[in-house]
């Protein structure tokens, strides 16, 4: 037994209140090592020989990474302060005791010897997650290249590649009308990147934070935007900048023309005087995104910068009932404001949705009082390893999975925006060669799994795209362009999830892969409901004679019992 790797901590991942009452509990132990957890707990104020309430339950390893497994218990209880301690036993059936971060040969049985669990506290520091949000799909819009209101020449909409600076004149009222396309696809949250004054294409170099760019219409259409998609049972969520600004917005416009003398000296990072902007072969004397002189960064430790941000992101909530945030560049902000912001964000709407963009594991920021959710770039990674690169097996895909459900808080798994590609990226379909099938796998990665798959605004239909900005291309709204098979199997896909609830909420009771020939073979259950999903990640036929016969649930065919190149089959097993 490898005692270093066995962990439990008394903090909001690995102890904490699901709701009022029920607790969960966690425990990481080395891979493949022990075979048997048992989580003893007791009331921590009355004594055993008063009355004995100490109780036990096996615990569940409930995923596995690369180099650890992780169990857990959830217990309902309603006392005080909960005493407890583990009990592990291995494949040699070797068993000890974890209690207080000691072990112990024996059972143990003094409290001073076990983990400490005050129920009041653990239950005021509860994660609220948004009910509305779980397991729904976000569209990703890019506003200047989805829809337009106009009539645009062919030729300037469908331009390929495309550039950083042009303007197709998409717009609000566009995306208003197609609405109803997004509804039927099966779409439950729109998300728009900057729609606020800014002099790029892309808005993410924000000039006036109280005003919608021109380019893509006025207030009065995004209120429109948003009651119409209300009516139509859509959620509306837009992108704040709040780790940096244009040049040319008014704290930094004060600066450049005041310097030292300038009251908005602390809103930003500045160096040295007079500013200089840097060039590519020269930094800023400034702190800035990524060292470009246009995107100079706010200090937001300034309570004054910190203040006015907030009333921005409250204003758009309060005036115009947005339905959240995608937070940009958000791991690069304090976590000090971050908490300040959720306070005020939940004290107008304790449904809004918070969401940062981070590009790592992001659990320091998602216990409960900071974000509600990241965009899930690990995800997006292991699927470019496995589905477009092959350069990782089914085993090391579900691994990297395992150590985000193993590691996150339990509540916000349902809520991870799962992507295959973004604004940010290459679309998938170019990073995997151009191979239509392999799109079709990523997608049913991406939408049979849990949490909120993110649909970059036509991945449906087949569009492709190099880095940024070729990534950014017109909508595809001719039929010319439109690859309709892969917009078929987009709304197969989407009709399965939404079908059959135990693909997103159900347990997995079965897991098998087999690497050589790239199966990853799931069984969910929810209460009679039993699902088998099949993805194969190899070009290679794979024979599957045990499911022969059963119809696959995406196509509404029989299943041949042959596994075509990279393809997906979703099996009801209820009742095999």
């Amino acid at each position: 037994m490898e005692y270093s790797s066995i962990f439990h901590d008394m903090n909001k991942r690995y102890c904490y209140a699901l709701e009022k009452g029920k607790f969960l509990f966690r425990i990481r132990t080395k891979r493949n090592d022990i075979k048997r957890v048992i989580l003893h707990y007791q009331d921590k104020y009355i004594p055993v020989q008063y009355l004995d309430t100490r109780k036990q339950l096996e615990m569940k390893r409930v995923t596995s990474d690369s180099y650890s497994d992780y169990f857990e218990a959830v217990i309902s209880i309603d006392i005080i302060c909960l005493r407890y301690f583990f009990e592990l036993t291995d494949y040699s059936d070797c068993t000890i005791y974890y209690g207080n971060y000691e072990f112990y040969e024996h059972e143990i049985t003094s409290i001073d010897h076990m983990f400490d669990c005050p129920q009041n506290l653990r239950e005021e520091e509860m994660f609220c997650i948004p009910e509305w949000a779980k397991n729904k799909i976000v569209y990703q819009i890019f506003p200047s290249r989805f829809a337009s209101s106009k009539q645009i020449p062919e030729e300037i909409w469908y331009k390929k590649p495309i550039g950083h600076k042009e303007n197709l004149q998409g717009d609000l009222k566009g995306i208003v009308q197609r609405l109803p396309y997004l509804k039927d696809l099966g779409i439950d949250i729109i998300y728009l990147t900057p729609i606020f004054a800014s002099d790029s294409t892309h808005k993410y170099d924000t000039i006036d934070y109280y005003q919608i760019d021109p380019s893509f219409g006025t207030k009065e259409d995004l209120q429109n935007l948003v009651q119409t998609a209300h009516a139509m049972g859509m959620k509306v969520i837009l992108d704040g900048v709040f780790n940096h600004t244009s040049p040319k917005f008014f704290a930094f416009e004060d600066i450049r023309r005041n310097q030292e003398a300038s009251a908005y000296r602390d809103w930003y990072f500045i160096e040295e005087f007079p500013l200089r902007k840097g060039s590519r072969m020269e930094k800023p004397n400034y702190k800035s995104f990524s060292y470009y002189g246009g995107m100079p960064k706010l200090n937001l430790r300034n309570p004054e910068t910190a203040d006015y941000f907030i009333q921005v992101a409250c204003y758009w909530l309060q005036q115009y009932q947005i339905d959240g945030w995608r937070l940009d560049v958000a791991d690069e902000i304090s976590h000090v404001f971050w908490k300040k912001f959720r306070k005020a964000i939940k004290a107008i709407n304790p449904n809004a949705l918070i969401i940062g963009e981070v590009w790592h594991y992001a659990g320091d920021f998602l216990e409960g009082d900071e974000w509600d959710s990241v965009m899930n770039y690990p995800f997006y990674s292991a699927v470019q390893a496995f589905a477009a690169e092959e350069s990782i097996t089914a085993t090391k895909f579900l691994e990297d999975l395992g150590f985000l459900r193993g590691n996150l808080h339990q509540s916000v798994y349902p809520v991870l925006w799962n992507l295959i590609d973004s604004h940010d990226t290459a679309r998938f379909l170019y990073t995997c060669g151009e191979k239509k099938e392999k799109l079709k796998l990523a997608a049913a990665l991406q939408l049979l799994m849990p949490g909120m798959p993110m649909i970059y605004y036509g991945d449906e239909y087949g569009m492709t795209g190099g880095p940024d900005p070729d990534c950014r291309r017109g909508m595809v709204w001719d039929a010319t362009y439109q690859d309709t098979a892969i917009h078929h199997w987009y709304q197969s896909l989407i009709q399965v999830r939404k079908k059959f609830p135990c693909i997103t909420e159900g347990s997995i009771i079965t897991v098998q892969t087999v690497d050589e020939a790239g199966l990853i073979i799931l069984t969910r259950q929810l209460s009679d409901q039993k699902i088998t999903l099949i993805f194969h990640g190899k070009e290679a036929e794979v024979k599957l004679p045990e499911y022969t016969g059963q119809p696959d649930l995406i196509t509404g065919n029989p299943f041949n019992g042959i596994l075509k190149a990279y393809e997906t089959i979703a099996i009801n097993s209820s009742s095999l």
